[in-house]
């Protein structure tokens, strides 16, 4: 044990003592009266205020917005939908297997990029809402309107939406298993890959495997029809019996 004796009349002990400054935060960049913050490493800087905003200059993000809609809509119908129906020719694969395909990798383009900019410049987790809700919105309101709006009769069969649902769901799961520490590691990633690529070999025999499966289906459904037609008949024999 030490023992520390401070001896005077006149003096006054003074313990010094170091502070450390405090950890700089990351702050916004300074910004003029009426203008949005802009955060280093975010989204480029609107060259509209917020009050030149709400004084009406709104109407050109608007603007912007329709054009882009529309030249989206023109590109697809004059280019990217013919291609598609070259490809699907050329390789001899069904409707279905070139809509869950070619076309969901050429309409997936703008949200990957919208991905890769909201996890490498953005930092933000706007890259998963957009998968996700655009997901919903294909599934529910692109099915909607195209039914509401279609001049003739749709001939469409369950097996589509019952195999993109389940490869969805387990796909989801496993998502959802992957986010459960905020951190995606290599190997994660290479399962997500590996998944998907696992649904494009499916897909690759997707006829065989339907076929295999109605096949499956309808003599699971001749056998219980066999029965209830045996079961009838012992019924019916057994009433005229009392009769």
């Amino acid at each position: 044990m030490y023992v520390l004796y401070h001896t005077g009349t006149n003096s006054d002990f003074k313990a010094s003592t170091t502070t450390e400054p405090p950890p700089e935060t990351p702050t916004a960049a300074p910004t003029e009266p009426d203008e949005a913050p802009h955060v280093n490493g975010g989204y480029p800087k609107d060259i509209f205020s917020i009050e030149d905003r709400r004084r009406g200059w709104v109407i050109l993000h608007i603007i912007g917005i329709m054009y882009m809609f529309v030249s989206l809509g023109i590109a697809c119908n004059e280019f990217f939908v013919p291609a598609l129906w070259v490809i699907t020719d050329k390789l001899a694969i069904s409707n279905d297997v070139a809509g869950a395909i070619v076309m969901a990798a050429g309409r997936s383009s703008p949200k990957f990029f919208t991905a890769l900019i909201g996890a490498f410049i953005n930092h933000s987790n706007v890259g998963i809402g957009n998968i996700i809700g655009s997901a919903v919105y294909n599934i529910l309101f692109v099915i909607g309107i195209c039914a509401l709006f279609s001049w003739a009769v749709l001939h469409l069969t369950w097996w589509p939406l019952f195999r993109d649902v389940s490869f969805y769901i387990l796909h989801l799961i496993l998502l959802i298993i992957f986010f459960l520490d905020n951190v995606i590691t290599w190997w994660e990633s290479m399962m997500l890959v590996a998944s998907y690529t696992t649904y494009v070999v499916f897909m690759k025999f997707n006829t065989h495997i339907v076929r295999a499966f109605r096949t499956q289906l309808h003599k699971d459904k001749g056998t219980v029809e066999v029965v209830a037609l045996e079961e009838t008949e012992k019924v019916s024999s057994y009433v005229n019996t009392f009769v």
